[in-house]
C-alpha cells in the first residue's frame, strides 16, 4: 500500500523540504494571452559552455504552434537571436507536425544528436499521431552548428524501411514516438546509444490496441543504436508491456539510467484513466543485458518497499557528476485521477544498488500556490546539471491549460545538492 500519511502532514512536509536550496527564475515569458511557452536548454558538446535552447509555443494540447532555437557559448548567460524551427507544414495529404525533443551529446564520440517526432495528421487532430508518428534525427560534429542529413529511426534489416520502421510498426496503422523531452538517450560503456521509446500496439484485428478505452495506449521499448559513420544502425529491444487491469494506458514515457551493478533501470508513466478507483503508480523495469530484455514492470517503491501515488505524467532519471542518481516527477498524497493533479514536482535520490527511491531524500521543487487554479501542471519539464555550479537545473513551465486559453511562463529552477 502507498505510504500512510495525511494530506495535511504531506503538504507540511513538502513545505519544509522546500524551505531552502531551490531558486526559481524566469527563463522565457509568454508572448501573449492564450499562449503557453515551454522552453529548455541543453549542452551541445561534451564539455564547455556551448548550449542550445528550444522555445515552444502552445495554444492546445499535444501541438507545438511554433518553435525557436537560440544558442549560447557562455553556459547560458547570453543567447543569440531566435531562429524559427518549423513545426507545422500544410500539404495535400494533411498537416505535417514536428515535435522537437532535447538534443543529446554522445560523450564517447563528441557527436551531438538532435531528435524529433514527425508525422502527417490528415485533419490535424493530435490523436491521428497515434497512427503516423515516427522518430527522426540528425547529427552534428560541431556542437549543433551544422548537421548531417535527416535520418529516420529504422531497424537494421532488409524488411524495414520508412513505412515499416520497427518490428510491429507500420506507418498509417500505428506509430513510434519519443514520449517527452525527459525520455533521454544514454551512451553505454561499449559505445551504443540507447533511446527509450513508446509505440502504439496493434491488436489481432490490425487496429490500434486499446483494451481499456483510455485516451491512448502504448507499450515501451528501447532502440539500441550503433554508429555507422554519422548514421546509427538501430535494433529494437523486447517490448515492455503493462497490465491493462493495473495501468489503463499501458506503459508510457520511459526514462532510463544505469545502476552501479550495470543493470539498467527504467521508470515509466502509468495511468488510471477511465478507472480512477485503481491506484495510480509510477512503474519500474530492469534489464541485465544492456537493454535487450526487460523484467515485467511493477509499481516503483521507496526503499522500504512501499509504492507511492503518482499521476499520469512524465518523469526523468538524471545521473549527477558526483555519481548520485536522481529522479524528478510528481508524487501526490492521494490517488490521482488520470493526469491530475500534476503537482507537486519533486526530486529524490535513487538507491544505485536496488533502484528504489530514497524516501527521506524527496523534496519539493514547486507546487500549487495559495489561490492558484488546481488545473496547474508542473510537468513536461527537462532537468540537467549545471557544469559550472554542479546544481541540478530544471526547465519547467507553470502551465495552466484552460478551455478559454493556455497560459504559462517558462522558468528555470536551481537545486543545490
Amino acid at each position: 500500500m502507498p505510504i500512510p500519511i495525511s494530506r495535511r502532514g504531506f503538504l507540511a512536509a513538502l513545505a519544509q523540504m522546500s524551505a531552502s536550496g531551490i531558486q526559481r527564475e524566469l527563463f522565457r515569458a509568454s508572448p501573449a494571452k492564450g499562449v503557453a511557452v515551454l522552453a529548455y536548454a541543453y549542452y551541445a558538446r561534451p564539455s564547455g559552455g556551448d548550449m542550445i535552447s528550444i522555445e515552444q509555443r502552445w495554444t492546445r494540447s499535444d501541438t507545438i504552434d511554433v518553435a525557436y532555437i537560440r544558442r549560447s557559448s557562455d553556459y547560458g548567460r547570453t543567447w543569440s537571436a531566435p531562429a524559427e524551427f518549423r513545426t507545422g507544414e500544410r500539404r495535400a495529404e494533411g498537416m505535417v507536425r514536428r515535435h522537437p525533443m532535447c538534443g543529446f551529446v554522445d560523450v564517447r564520440t563528441g557527436r551531438f544528436i538532435d531528435f524529433w517526432v514527425e508525422g502527417v495528421l490528415p485533419t490535424d487532430n493530435p490523436l491521428e499521431g497515434m497512427r503516423n508518428w515516427n522518430i527522426y534525427y540528425r547529427v552534428s560534429r560541431d556542437g549543433g552548428r551544422t548537421f548531417s542529413r535527416t535520418y529516420q529511426v529504422i531497424q537494421a534489416g532488409a524488411e524495414f524501411g520508412p513505412n515499416h520502421p520497427l518490428p510491429g510498426v507500420w506507418t498509417g496503422k500505428n506509430a513510434v514516438m519519443l514520449g517527452d523531452v525527459t525520455c533521454r538517450p544514454l551512451t553505454t560503456p561499449d559505445g551504443r546509444i540507447l533511446l527509450p521509446i513508446q509505440l502504439t500496439p496493434l491488436g489481432a484485428d490490425g487496429q490500434l490496441f486499446n483494451p481499456t478505452g483510455g485516451y491512448t495506449y502504448t507499450d515501451a521499448a528501447v532502440v539500441r543504436g550503433r554508429w555507422r559513420g554519422d548514421q546509427l544502425e538501430w535494433e529494437m529491444s523486447q517490448l515492455i508491456k503493462g497490465d491493462p487491469a493495473r495501468s489503463t494506458r499501458g506503459m508510457v514515457e520511459p526514462t532510463i539510467a544505469f545502476l552501479d551493478d550495470s543493470r539498467l533501470l527504467m521508470v515509466l508513466r502509468g495511468s488510471n484513466d477511465k478507472r480512477p478507483e485503481i491506484p495510480s503508480y509510477r512503474w519500474v523495469a530492469f534489464s541485465s543485458d544492456g537493454g535487450r530484455r526487460w523484467t515485467t514492470p511493477e509499481p516503483w517503491t521507496f526503499e522500504q518497499g512501499q509504492p507511492f501515488f503518482s499521476p499520469s505524467a512524465c518523469s526523468q532519471l538524471l545521473r549527477h557528476s558526483s555519481g548520485r542518481l536522481f529522479w524528478l516527477g510528481n508524487i501526490t498524497p492521494e490517488n490521482p485521477r488520470g493526469n491530475r493533479p500534476r503537482f507537486p514536482l519533486v526530486i529524490g535520490e535513487v538507491d544505485r544498488g536496488t533502484g528504489r527511491l530514497k524516501s527521506a531524500s524527496v523534496r519539493t521543487v514547486d507546487t500549487l500556490g495559495a489561490g492558484e487554479d488546481p488545473v496547474l501542471s508542473l510537468s513536461n519539464f527537462y532537468a540537467r546539471e549545471d557544469r559550472l555550479t554542479r546544481e541540478i537545473v530544471v526547465h519547467m513551465t507553470r502551465l495552466f491549460a484552460r478551455s478559454e486559453g493556455w497560459a504559462g511562463d517558462a522558468y528555470l529552477y536551481r537545486i543545490r545538492l
